[in-house]
């Protein structure tokens, strides 16, 4: 148990260190942060990425290369999460779409990546005090 000096400022509710430091850990969120409700927020359109992504995709193997729902669901999965095609591609419109479609992946996934970690770096940025606004107030 560590005791805290007369005079210290410091509160017996705050987190004390070895030394007396206090210190805040980035690992424990208390239930009510405002992190838990970004976070929330980012997977839910990480989710409407996913689906939206992958319904694209199943649209265009079913129309161009005329696949049953179930293998251009299985090919649009494949690409939407990196793996590669599983089926053999026969026509040049379907081949077109491909790797039209594996560019789009390949962002989307950059893209749905950032959104996720976006409220997890922004945590640790406000934890360590990492604010520019204040910088440029007090010169």
């Amino acid at each position: 148990m560590v005791q805290e000096r007369a005079g210290s400022g410091g509160t017996s509710s705050s987190r004390r260190s070895r030394t007396g430091a206090a210190s805040r850990s980035v690992f424990h969120v208390p239930r009510g942060s405002p992190l838990w409700s970004r976070l929330g927020r980012s997977i839910l359109i990480w989710l409407a990425l996913m689906v939206v992504g992958l319904a694209l995709g199943m649209a265009g193997y079913s129309a161009f290369e005329g696949m049953a729902w179930r293998d251009s669901f299985l090919n649009a999965a494949m690409i939407l999460s990196g793996m590669g095609p599983v089926a053999e591609l026969k026509t040049d419109a379907g081949k077109l779409f491909a790797g039209s479609y594996a560019i789009f992946s390949g962002l989307v996934i950059v893209l749905a990546t950032g959104v996720v970690l976006s409220p997890i770096v922004q945590h640790v940025l406000h934890v360590f005090h990492a604010d520019t606004e204040d910088d440029e107030k007090n010169p």
